[in-house]
């Protein structure tokens, strides 16, 4: 799917997943099928996603950690994968510098960081290292409920 400057118009005003497709549409000038459909092909295309998202500063218990790891392995794609399944694990990226991949993780009461490196990380084989930035504050930090 070619991405035009329609598409990206609807995409901006989707950052409130709960708008009316009638209100994009007036707002855009273009007419509400145009938008469901867009919208609708953005989805089936795996470009956008709409979804509920927390901000973990507002529940209690709940903790945000970014994750740099180092793997003796160039397999990068394949060991993303794997850590994408892991449980609590919102996103990996595989990232240039002095780490490989960087995850941000979501983490509970009952669920912290040892139980993250213990029950999940130590499972994986090929990790040289891992690196962990604990979030104090975040900034228009929104994430999906993972756990």
């Amino acid at each position: 799917m070619k991405i035009d400057k329609t598409s990206l118009a609807i995409m901006r005003q989707l950052r409130n997943g709960r708008i009316p497709f009638k209100k994009i549409a007036d707002e855009l000038d273009i007419t509400e099928n145009t938008v469901r459909s867009r919208v609708n092909k953005l989805i089936e295309e795996d470009v956008i996603d709409i979804t509920g998202l927390v901000n973990p500063e507002k529940i209690p218990g709940h903790r945000v950690v970014m994750v740099g790891v180092k793997l003796q392995t160039m397999n990068l794609v394949e060991k993303g994968k794997e850590f994408s399944k892991l449980k609590g694990v919102i996103s990996v990226s595989v990232v240039t510098g002095r780490f490989d991949l960087m995850l941000i993780v979501l983490l509970k009461e009952g669920y912290g960081l040892l139980e993250f490196y213990t029950e999940q990380v130590s499972k994986l084989e090929g990790v040289q290292s891992v690196e962990t930035f604990v979030v104090y504050k975040g900034y228009n930090l929104k994430v999906p409920y993972v756990l």
